[in-house]
Order: structure tokens, then sequence, then C-alpha cells
């Protein structure tokens, strides 16, 4: 073969007749197959462009410490005489153009009595999500209150308007922006306050919030509880609990008294950093206010005990809830499962999350969700196996991204047979599993020869309509061409064109790579035509593949000129492509080549990686040539590149033949002195090098330490 082109020059009649299924498509169905620094408060500036970057961080529980006694957000009901009536869509970049301008105030009430702008909730947040400059939506939400106050009081909207102050601001409290206020007729009121020292808190600007909360005066609003919890609770979110224990302490003077939310908020900010001692402090101090600690109270102490890495006293804390019958909710538990599994380590965490999961009356559903989650976030599928067993006797049926999470989990790590029947046994209870977790499995299954199980579990992605377009129809075929199945792969595209879908690059690229691994190079080929046919023009992918096969069917020389021929297309090798030239030619001896091709690979700016040099000093050492292999492994390390396995087995095996058990030895245990831990192979190499030397203490001394480590060593003959 002279270059790409002769590539598409011999295709059979059923690959082309496939390319005009793809281009004249029948409706068949697929067929199954077999801190940073506070701004001083109320200082002169211009509140036109406020864009001050800070630091943004996150807090937990604060959704669940917002005050209960705030509307709803409605939902406008639109009819007019029986007719469909569709509202207007609201122009952003419009209203965003009247509140920039000074008379914003006077235009937008002018816009209302021409009935341009609808007043509903879902309508102000959506004005209030569409700002770029912080001060448009604070100007809107401030006209808005203006107009019906109930909207003042509305948490959605003060909750969008929190978050984009926070997202786009800091917004301060100016004298330009109070002006600006109190020259539209309104003023600054508590709630606009208390929206501004929220964003400001979360933005870690503690300071200014207790600088602007001393001057409320000016703005002509006395201190409140309500001010106090704000304050509060924003020097809280930017951990300055000594502030916030300041204004804590300071309400009395204000004729302020603290409530739940108060104490609530001051015990979160020390359950953050594990002070539970203080927690429970306040807790006695707010009973003797006559405030019960509530969920909150008790989830908050729940996560500062494992903060604290007290663990059994967070357990402790739910048998106080049922002793006070205070119901724990869906985060008390999160917070529970979440914090063991930080404070003791995952087999020690599941040991004592089973134990408290089976005392419980009724199974807590979130909590058994969230142990599987981390028992799969930390590969433990023998454990995820017996929660599964354990807690399907009690009913127990996971949401379906909890199930996908742990069957992924199962199928690398748990044997296929225990994980099928784990899978089966929900799946017969309605569970539906995602395409991604049929995918892996069924993979495993044709990789491990299991075809007719492979077929089924496919067979169930297809009925249960999982396998649809374009991109799930390249991974079934990806999955086939892995298993080497490419008939199956084959026969896949063509279904895949038969129902329409049309294929993409990485269609064709998937069929070439597996045929070319294959050694089907004019399979290839007539994939390749198709391709051009389809008006697509190879990549780099493309291009490696057609040389992988090339030269796996020893047709090095074409491999070559199709090398050459890519570089005319525009398409630049990369490492990949070098790396296969570079190990084809060492594998048929020339070497000589090979090192001239990495010569040319670093000249063309392409940086070589350790498996352009492993190829070398495998050869070299095959060659019992260790010392140009040195020279080769100097080279490598210059570029500061590690070492791998195949880099140490290469000069380990070499040693040994040679000899110089000395060396290898050394070689050897220096491997994790220098990062590279031993895998199997390079203990497998070095151990069967002492057997055939009668080095037998040495091997088993081998055997004995990294089998500990669960590394599968060969058997060492008895002494």
């Amino acid at each position: 073969m002279r270059g790409v082109s002769s590539l598409v020059s011999r295709a059979s009649p059923a690959i082309r007749n496939l390319s005009e299924e793809v281009t004249n498509p029948s409706k068949t169905h697929l067929q199954s197959p077999s801190n940073s620094k506070s701004p001083p408060p109320l200082h002169h500036k211009s509140t036109g462009n406020n864009s001050v970057s800070s630091s943004k961080g996150k807090s937990s529980f604060t959704s669940q410490l917002e005050h209960p006694n705030l509307s709803p957000v409605s939902n406008s009901r639109i009819s007019l005489n029986k007719q469909k009536f569709y509202q207007k869509p609201i122009d952003h970049h419009y209203i965003s153009q009247i509140l920039c301008r000074k008379d914003w105030f006077l235009l937008l009430n002018h816009e209302l009595k021409a009935k341009r702008i609808s007043l509903d909730a879902q309508s102000v947040v959506s004005v209030l999500q569409n700002q770029e400059n912080p001060l448009h939506p604070l100007r809107f939400y401030i006209w808005v209150s203006n107009i019906n106050p109930l909207f003042a009081k509305n948490q959605t909207i003060r909750s969008v308007l929190g978050n984009g102050l926070y997202r786009k601001g800091p917004l301060l409290l100016s004298v330009e922006l109070v002006q600006d206020i109190r020259d539209s007729g309104c003023r600054v009121t508590e709630d606009l306050v208390c929206v501004l020292i929220g964003s400001w808190g979360r933005l870690g600007l503690a300071k200014y919030c207790a600088e602007v909360f001393g001057q409320i005066s000016y703005l002509g609003l006395n201190p409140t509880t309500r001010l106090y919890n704000a304050v509060i609770d924003a020097l809280v979110k930017s951990n300055s609990l000594d502030l916030a224990y300041l204004k804590f302490q300071q309400m009395s003077a204000d004729n302020c008294t603290p409530d739940r939310y108060t104490y609530n908020t001051l015990i979160h900010g020390v359950c953050k950093v594990g002070v539970v001692d203080e927690a429970l402090r306040l807790v006695r101090q707010m009973e003797g206010l006559g405030y019960l600690p509530n969920v909150i109270t008790y989830t908050m102490l729940v996560d500062g005990f494992c903060n604290a890495k007290k663990v059994d006293e967070a357990f402790k804390v739910f048998e106080k809830m049922k002793e006070r019958n205070v119901h724990p909710n869906d985060a008390t538990f999160r917070s529970l499962v979440n914090g063991v599994f930080r404070c003791v380590s995952p087999r020690k965490a599941f040991e004592l999350l089973s134990r408290f999961v089976e005392r419980e009356p009724i199974l807590p559903k979130v909590a058994c969700d969230t142990i599987l989650h981390c028992l799969s976030s930390n590969s433990l599928s023998k454990e995820v196996a017996e929660f599964l067993r354990n807690t399907k006797e009690k009913r127990y049926l996971p949401d379906s991204s909890t199930f996908n999470i742990s069957m992924t989990c199962l199928i690398k790590g748990l044997d296929l047979e225990e994980a099928c029947d784990i899978l089966d046994s929900f799946t017969e209870r309605g569970l539906k599993l995602g395409f991604d977790t049929y995918h892996a499995l069924v993979e495993v299954l044709y990789k491990g020869g299991r075809v007719a199980e492979g077929n089924w579990y496919l067979n169930q992605m297809l009925r249960d309509g999982l396998v649809c377009n374009v991109f799930s129809y390249n991974m079934v075929i990806d999955c086939f061409c892995k298993a080497k199945m490419m008939d199956r792969a084959s026969e896949t595209f063509g279904q895949m064109c038969q129902c329409g879908i049309v294929p993409n690059l990485v269609t064709f690229n998937t069929l070439i790579c597996g045929y070319c691994k294959a050694g089907e190079v004019g399979k290839a080929r007539e994939l390749l035509e198709m391709l051009f046919k389809h008006s697509f023009q190879p990549d780099i992918f493309t291009f490696s593949s057609i040389i992988d096969g090339l030269c796996r069917v020893h047709q090095i020389e074409d491999a070559f000129d199709c090398f050459a021929e890519m570089m005319e297309w525009g398409v630049t090798p990369n490492a990949i492509t070098y790396n296969i030239l570079i190990r084809s030619l060492c594998i048929i001896g020339d070497v000589a080549r090979s090192m001239k091709l990495l010569k040319k690979m670093q000249a063309d700016g392409i940086s070589p990686d350790v498996f352009s040099f492993n190829a070398l000093i495998q050869s070299f050492c095959k060659m019992n040539k260790i010392e140009k292999a040195q020279k080769v492994l100097v080279t490598m390390l210059t570029l500061d590149l590690s070492p791998d396995n195949f880099t140490y087995s290469a000069f380990i095996k070499a040693l040994c033949e040679l000899g110089r058990f000395d060396e290898a030895k050394n070689l050897f245990f220096s491997m994790e002195a220098n990062g590279c831990i031993p895998d199997a192979y390079t203990c497998n190499t070095f151990i069967d090098a002492l057997i055939q030397s009668a080095q037998f203490e040495e091997a088993w001394e081998i055997v004995k330490k990294y089998e500990k480590r669960g590394i599968p060593l060969k058997p060492v003959p008895v002494l």
C-alpha cells in the first residue's frame, strides 16, 4: 500500500451497501443481537460598575438556617376566555438598559403602566437571574418591593438576589448607592440590608459586615434581632467566630433577645471547627431561654462531633433525638454517614454504620443511599455486596443513581457471577439500570468470554431503549471491538444505519481501530472509503490506527508511507503515532532506525514519553547490550521521565540472564525508593530469574513480602 489513497481502493460490496443505507436509511427497528481586605463602609464610590473579586467559600446547613416564615413563590395561571394566552418573553437586555439609567425607577413605573412588565414571582426571579451588573438586580428588587411589599419577603426572590450579589459582587453600600435609593423615593429597608449582609458574608467580607452594621442608624434603622441574626450568620460564614461572638454579646445592650436562629448559627460555627463543648454550652443556654433544640441543632451537633473525631458521641445524638421525639431529616443522616467515613477507616465506618442501620426500626433510605455512595467511592465491592444483601431483607430499594454507582463498583471488584445475581435481584423489583452500568457489565462479560450473558444484558439495554443515538451505538461498537468480536461490531454498525442513525467520525475510527488491532487491514481500508464518502476527513486517531494495523501485519514500509501522507493531509503525528513505529521497528530488530525516528520525533517538537524509551531499552536488554540500554535510560531521565515497571523489568531480566544477580537485586529493591511500586509482572520476572538460578530463599522472601500487599505471584517450589 502506498498512502491513504490506496487504502480506499478495494471495498467489499457488503460494506458499500452499508454506506448506501446511511445515505438512504429505512425506518426499521434495531434488532436484538444474539479572606481578603475589607473595604471601608459607606464609602464614596460609584455604584454603576462594581465587580470586586473575592474568594468564595461554601458553607453547610445554610439552607436550613433560613427564616421559615417567608412567602412561597406564586405561580400565575394565565387564561383568557378559554383561549390559550402565551406571555411575551421577558426582554432582559431591555430591562438592563433601563436599570443602568439614572431615571430607572420612573422608567420601570412607565413600563409597568404600559403593561410591558408583568409582576409575578416567576418573572421577578427571571429578571434577577439575568443581570450581569450586581447593581441592576438590587435596583429591580427595590422597585418590585415598592410595588408589592410581599416580594421583599419572598424567600425565593431573596435567595436569587443573594446568589446574584454573591456571584457578581461584592456590591458595596456606598454613599452613592444610598442616595440613589433615596432619590427614587424609597429607603434602605431591613430586608435589603439583610440580603446585602448575607452576600458580604459569603464573600468573606467579615469586617465590612460588622462596620456597616455599626452604622445602620445612619440608614434610619434600629438594631433588631433579625439584623443581628443576619450579621452573626454572615460572620460565621466568613469564618470570623470571634466577631460573631462579639455581636452576640452586644445584643442585650441594644435590647435585642437572641432566638433559636441566633443560637443555631453560633452552634453551626463552633461545630464547623469541632469545638463541641462550646456547642453543648450554647444548647444548654438556649434551653434556659425556653428554646428547645430542633432537628437543625441536632444535625449540626452530629457534624460537630464527627469533626472532633468523636464518632460515639455522634451516634448518641440520635439517641437524644429519640428521647425528645425529634425526627432526623435527610441532612442529619447524611452528616452522620459522611462524618463517620471522615473519622475512621472505610471498613470500620461500614461496621459502625451497619450496626446503626440494623437498630433502626424503619430503614432510613437516605442513610443507606449515602453508605453505598461512600463504600463505592472507596472501591469496597465486598462491603457493597454485603450491605445490599442485608438491607434487601428489609425491603430497601436504592434509587437508580445510587444503584448504578454501586453496580459499577461491584463489576470492577467482585466476582461477575455474584455481581449479576445482585443486579438481577434488584432489577426484578423494578430498578432500572443506566446505560453506563449496562455497558460496563456487558464489556466485562464479553472480555471474559461469557458471550451468552453479555447478549442477555445487551438485549435488556435495547428493550429499555438505552441504545438510541450515535453516542450509545458508538459505545456498543467499541465494546465489541475491545472484545475482538468484529463481526458483531459490523452487525451493530449495520443495524445502526438501518435505524436511520447517521454514523460520525468516531464510529468509523472505532471500527477502523478494531479491525486494525485484529490484523484485518483490508476491512479497515473498506471503512476508510466509507469515511471519505460521508465527507469526513481522517484525523490523528484514524491515521494512528491504520499505521498500527499495518505494523501488526508486518507492512512496515506501507506504515511509513501512511505516516508521510498524514502530514500531507495536515495531520501532525503525536507521541502515540511515533511510539507505534518505534515499537514496531524494535520488534523486527531495526533498533538503529528506531533510534533515528526517536531523534526525528524530538526534532519535530514531539516530546517522547516513557513508552518511547521502553521499546528501545527492552530491545537492547534482549540483545544483552546493557550499557546501551543504560545510555537510553540516562537520556530518558534527563527529560524528567520516570522509569516504570516495564523499564525495571527489562533491566532486571537482562542482568539476571548475565548472572549479575546482585545488581538485579539492588535494582529491584531500589524501585520503591524511586517511586515505582513493583507490580505482579516485575515481581514474577525477578522470581523466575531467581528460581532458574536456584536462589529459592531470595525468591521466597519476595513472595512473602508482596503477597501481603495483595499482589498475585507465582508459587515457589518447595525448598
